[in-house]
């Protein structure tokens, strides 16, 4: 007897429909075998769903068994074929008896039949909602990540038995209706701009940069609060949109990297590679090509810090995500494209010792080796950083005397009117921020009077700036205006924009 069933096989983030064919002969040998490109974690799932099968009384596989998964011109992975694979199986032996076409199948299974929550699961929802299903069923696990989209039933369930009581009707179960408010909820930040004292000029570098969504590297001794801005940069960032947290939220689900506490990503991720990162981590791909740490940081911060102490080639892998803003994976015979529009945010001493310019200690370093340290922020990778600070270490009998910094909620008040700005500037121009404006929109929106003209040219001529810091400087200068909601860039402006790119060549 023939069956069929309908689940998806993921590229990327962008699932592709797979039907799961089965056909059980009344004549032959016992067999059981899975064609259509099956990768080894599928050729393993006959193992977990004959267990499962018989557990629950299912003696189905006596005779000859054939699973296709179509179309067979593309390979298959993932552990959640098991569900859909055990219930084509019920289907094709006559255990089951209800029309499930317009039903999508997904969700591992353990040996003795329970469901276990699987990868992927908010792309494989959305998809089978624009497919135009009516419900998916799915393990009871993965249900709050489902649960974000509307426009379809969701079905979760603990165990294959459960499935199949429901699928016969013999279950009653109503489809789950997720509080979106609830999981859309802030928690309550931990950290905050009010703990940082002192450091005026980088809080409100950091500010800029959070306004218009601009690379933002910290220069500076051990101690002098580089990585305690970073970490604090989040807070100060709008809220998430829905769209925005259903963009991460798939993106952090096929990398297998949600809580199970609510499913969903509800804020800006802020991701810190380690500096023993490799290539593959930071930029994805391995044998599963999953996100690596730039899509994982997509509408969010990417932190470097100690920056200089990566390897050379990831730094220079990270270039081509810093301008296109997508990340492309190749593996084998696949390719695939993630987003990755993030926030890059670095921090490094300025030798190998750390103290090169500190008022309190002394650098023992040697001119060649402060040279070779600095060396691996090439200048094309520097050009796709719009804003550089110095950060200088406070003496902690001054710290004692500061007051608190100003709050995070207070900072963020003056971003998202910005952004606001911005939103209404670029609403018909296909983009949100002013650091990803086109040479075209830079023209259109950051025009100079003769002043600025002329101060712009000193600039250029003085410090060597490449066309690309040329850019740089103007977008960061648009953003300076809109924190003073300007219409016009002043020279005002475009001087604070300019003494951000003044470590060029005092460092590299």
């Amino acid at each position: 007897m023939f069956a069929k069933v309908t689940t998806a096989h993921l590229e990327g983030i962008e699932p592709v429909l797979v039907e799961v064919e089965a056909n059980i002969s009344s004549m032959g040998l016992p067999s059981f075998s899975v064609v259509g490109l099956a990768e080894t974690s599928i050729k393993e799932s006959k193992e977990r769903v004959k267990s499962a099968l018989k557990n629950f009384g299912f003696n189905i596989f006596a005779k000859p068994i054939i699973i296709n998964l179509a179309p067979a011109d593309f390979k298959k992975e993932g552990t959640h074929y098991d569900l859909p694979i055990a219930v084509v199986l019920l289907l094709a032996a006559g255990y089951l008896n209800a029309n499930v076409d317009d039903t999508f199948f997904i969700g591992e299974l353990s040996l003795d039949g329970k469901l276990r929550g699987v990868r992927g699961v908010l792309p494989f929802t959305i998809f089978a909602k624009e497919m135009g299903f009516k419900r998916v069923i799915l393990p009871e696990e993965n249900i709050n990540e489902a649960g974000i989209i509307d426009g379809i039933d969701i079905f979760g369930f603990q165990s294959l038995d459960d499935v199949i009581g429901y699928i016969n009707g013999e279950v009653k179960k109503e489809p789950v209706k997720m509080d979106i408010n609830e999981l859309l909820s802030d928690e309550e930040e931990h950290l905050d701009f009010s703990d940082v004292k002192g450091q005026f000029a980088v809080k409100r570098a950091a500010e800029i940069a959070a306004s218009g969504m601009h690379n933002f590297i910290m220069i500076g001794s051990p101690g002098s609060g580089k990585s305690m801005i970073a970490k604090r940069i989040p807070t100060i960032m709008p809220s998430m949109t829905i769209d925005e947290i259903i963009e991460t939220t798939k993106i952090h689900s096929v990398a297998g990297r949600l809580l199970k506490k609510n499913g969903i990503v509800n804020k800006r991720p802020f991701i810190a590679p380690h500096h023993t990162a490799s290539d593959v981590s930071i930029i994805g791909g391995g044998r599963d090509a999953k996100p690596g740490a730039v899509s994982l940081a997509h509408n969010g911060i990417l932190f470097c810090d100690e920056v200089l102490e990566f390897k050379k080639s990831v730094l220079e892998v990270l270039r081509q995500p810093l301008e296109d803003r997508v990340v492309t994976v190749s593996r084998a015979n696949r390719t695939v494209v993630y987003p990755a529009n993030f926030m890059f945010v670095a921090a490094c001493n300025p030798c190998p010792c750390g103290y090169l310019g500190d008022s309190k200690r002394e650098c023992v370093c040697t001119q060649a080796q402060i040279q070779r340290y600095r060396a691996k922020l090439s200048g094309p990778l520097m050009d796709r950083i719009d804003i550089q600070v110095q950060v200088s270490s406070i003496d902690i009998k001054d710290l004692s005397k500061l007051q608190p910094g100003e709050s995070s909620a207070s900072i963020r008040e003056r971003v998202e009117a910005a952004r606001k700005i911005q939103q209404e500037r670029f609403k018909e121009e296909g983009i949100l921020y002013n650091s990803q404006m086109s040479e075209k929109l830079i023209r259109k929106y950051c025009k100079l009077d003769s002043e600025s003209i002329k101060l712009m040219e000193q600039a250029v001529t003085k410090m060597g700036l490449s066309a690309r810091a040329y850019s740089k400087i103007l977008k960061v200068a648009r953003t300076i205006a809109d924190l003073e909601n300007s219409e016009n860039i002043s020279s005002k402006h475009l001087l604070e924009a300019i003494q951000y790119r003044i470590l060029d060549k005092e460092y590299f």
